[in-house]
């Protein structure tokens, strides 16, 4: 579990907004990134029940996914989320491409047959219910947190288990960033917000991190922290910087090259916007790094400077983290 997730007293739960940095062809195209939320102290009864955490459970990481079996949203406990296993003895020390995919199918015959069935056209079944395993093989994830009451934690279960759960994703308006805003301003009313100048009104995964670290600044009396997952070393490509809209047209020079020759006082206007109010840059040297083997108990795993592989011998025992119980 994450150090800056659990350091408080074991009454006290957390919310997190997992910023994911993008990653391949779609990434290149649309450096916004993915937006998640963490929940230290909900756990996952079935991808789409949710629940109060039993002793020893990691808690559950929730999004809005486009085309998963039809679903709004779907929860997935923390470590398979980040690294497509149960137990922290599997995790690898590094990875490539055809590891990863073995371990996400591995994990999906598993716990999710009932949502993510064989194909028989295929070895692996197509789709993006890859994006519900190992995403710390693909990506770097920077996390802000800040605490929950238990009454906080089991509203927002009974809301989402009560309300229907099916799928109207858009990529513009009712996306993962949307999600995780609707999800933090339930929490902390008018937290999130849109940036009308620098995201032209659209919520990206960045504005929700930059308007949550503003919240936590105007409310010191809340605990609020920040702590980075680093994507897992080995053969995969490494991700790169999310961006929010202009940023992401000033950064990218097929985008701004044209511009600049064509309409330069338009380019002149959005790098205006960009210093004056879309520079929000996460990442700092005093962000707790996570260590998912740093300790053999769940909820007290302590932080390192790099996460320690799997096949070191570190004197701990693996720990397992919540599944789907029948």
């Amino acid at each position: 579990m994450l150090t800056a997730l659990c350091s408080l007293p074991a009454h006290a739960g957390k919310v997190a907004l997992l910023l994911e940095e993008p990653y391949g062809h779609f990434g290149s195209m649309n450096p916004t990134g993915h937006a998640a939320i963490y929940l230290s102290d909900v756990c996952a009864e079935t991808p789409v029940l949710l629940r109060r955490c039993m002793p020893g459970e990691t808690g559950v990481v929730i999004s809005r996914y486009h085309k998963i079996d039809g679903y709004d949203w779907i929860a997935m406990p923390l470590l398979p989320y980040l690294y497509a296993v149960s137990n922290t003895g599997e995790i690898p020390a590094d990875a490539d491409p055809g590891m990863v995919v073995r371990l996400q199918d591995k994990y999906r015959r598993e716990y999710l047959m009932d949502y993510v069935p064989d194909d028989p056209r295929r070895e692996f079944p197509d789709g993006d219910w890859t994006q519900l395993l190992g995403e710390s093989y693909i990506r770097k994830i920077y996390g802000f947190s800040l605490e929950t009451r238990p009454e906080q934690d089991d509203a927002l279960i009974a809301l989402l288990n009560d309300r229907a759960n099916r799928s109207h994703f858009n990529l513009f308006f009712n996306n993962c960033a949307n999600f995780s805003e609707k999800i933090l301003n339930f929490y902390f009313p008018h937290s999130i917000h849109r940036n009308f100048i620098a995201d032209v009104g659209l919520m990206t995964p960045k504005q929700a991190a930059h308007s949550l670290e503003k919240y936590a600044k105007r409310h010191p009396d809340l605990e609020f922290s920040t702590f980075v997952i680093p994507q897992v070393p080995g053969t995969i490509h490494r991700s790169t910087p999310v961006h929010g809209v202009i940023e992401s047209l000033i950064e990218t020079k097929k985008y701004m090259l044209p511009l600049m020759l064509l309409h330069p006082a338009v380019t002149g206007s959005l790098v205006a916007v960009y210093f004056g109010d879309g520079r929000f840059h996460p990442g700092s040297q005093d962000e707790t790094v996570f260590n998912p083997r740093q300790n053999s108990e769940p909820g007290v795993i302590e932080a390192a400077a790099t996460a320690t592989p799997a096949n070191e011998q570190t004197g701990a025992k693996a720990t397992r983290d919540s599944t789907f119980y029948p």
